[in-house]
């Protein structure tokens, strides 16, 4: 099935942010803002074991567990397992730093075999309060989290998550897999492959305002030659093309921030919010079948609804290509 077929729209709703990622997150503000994306219409959640150590998926789990399961997509990720004993030294997130310093306390083991991956799914369910997943994207087998060894770390995951994905497929336990990474070269490598085959993808940050070129050379001419989509992560780029102050989960650097500027000026220009701008430009390549942006207040989920409906002019696109602030590869929404 592809994931066009299976998403319920083109937002998703992101849930890093649940599991205390930069800030700590009152209980309350966590259940409001999922219960402000389901009230908006929201039907497709991604969550994952890593965000805060089972933090976001138990936050996820409390109001969607009291949800018609046949009303939503739910896609979590395997890759870590959490464990119930407290970790007692400072968790190495490699390029991440202490990007869930505030997340729950529990040791996590980093495993991608094909037992990890079934405690991983066993432990997803337990806490999200529900009897089946319908997407598991297999998480960050990249350079950003181990360098140099990222290679063995997905031989790890090519002979043991994506069988055991394949396998579940297969017998409808699950409806759809792929890998949900920060970087394309893993995803590329996964599509070379003569099996196991993936559905679809979730990269985070690589199909932006701010960075799409690299992904527009190899890694999406070929998914669009073998039908796989992808979910698009992280379009505001961890929050500076949404009035944050992070890019790529740490502070933007000046180069950045000024790009990030100039794409605002031409915003105003012609009326547009650069959220809408951000939005729109990633869900426009014809690979792209959802985005999920993060959110940690109700409000926000609001203003990407609206973003994702916002009337752009064309003019703004043609624009924006002619400053060069868009590659002449990507594709402009339609109208444009």
């Amino acid at each position: 099935m592809t994931l066009k077929n299976l998403l319920p729209g083109k937002l998703g709703f992101g849930t890093a942010p649940l599991g205390n990622m930069f800030r700590a997150i009152p209980d309350d503000e966590a259940a409001a803002t999922v219960q402000a994306a389901w009230d908006q219409g929201v039907r497709y959640f991604d969550t994952a074991p890593f965000y805060g150590a089972g933090l976001a998926e138990e936050r996820l789990g409390e109001v969607l567990s009291a949800k018609p399961r046949d009303e939503y997509v739910l896609s979590t990720k395997v890759g870590r397992v959490i464990l119930d004993e407290h970790e007692t030294d400072v968790p190495d997130f490699g390029e991440k730093g202490g990007l869930f310093e505030h997340g729950n306390p529990n040791r996590i083991v980093h495993e991608w075999t094909a037992d990890a991956t079934e405690r991983s799914i066993e432990g997803s369910l337990k806490r999200l309060g529900t009897d089946r997943l319908d997407i598991v994207w297999v998480h960050d087998i990249a350079q950003d989290f181990h360098g140099d060894a990222w290679l063995g770390k997905f031989e790890e995951a090519r002979t043991g998550a994506f069988r055991v994905l394949s396998r579940l497929r297969d017998e409808g336990v699950i409806k759809a897999w792929g890998l949900g990474v920060n970087k394309t070269e893993p995803i590329e490598l996964t599509l070379a492959l003569d099996e196991p085959r993936p559905d679809g993808f979730l990269l985070a940050g690589r199909y932006t305002l701010l960075d799409h070129e690299h992904a527009l050379q190899r890694l999406l001419p070929l998914a669009q030659q073998q039908n796989v989509d992808m979910v698009v992560g992280g379009p505001y780029s961890s929050g500076v093309l949404a009035g944050g102050t992070h890019f790529e989960y740490q502070q933007a650097p000046a180069e950045i921030v000024e790009k990030v500027s100039r794409l605002k000026a031409l915003a105003e220009k012609h009326g547009v919010s650069i959220k809408a701008a951000a939005l729109q430009f990633s869900l426009a390549h014809p690979v792209a079948a959802a985005a999920v942006p993060g959110a940690t207040r109700p409000s926000r989920i609001a203003e990407d609804t609206a973003a994702l409906n916002e009337t752009v002019p064309a003019a703004f696109w043609h624009e924006l290509r002619a400053a060069g602030l868009v590659s002449p590869a990507a594709p402009l929404p339609a109208g444009a």
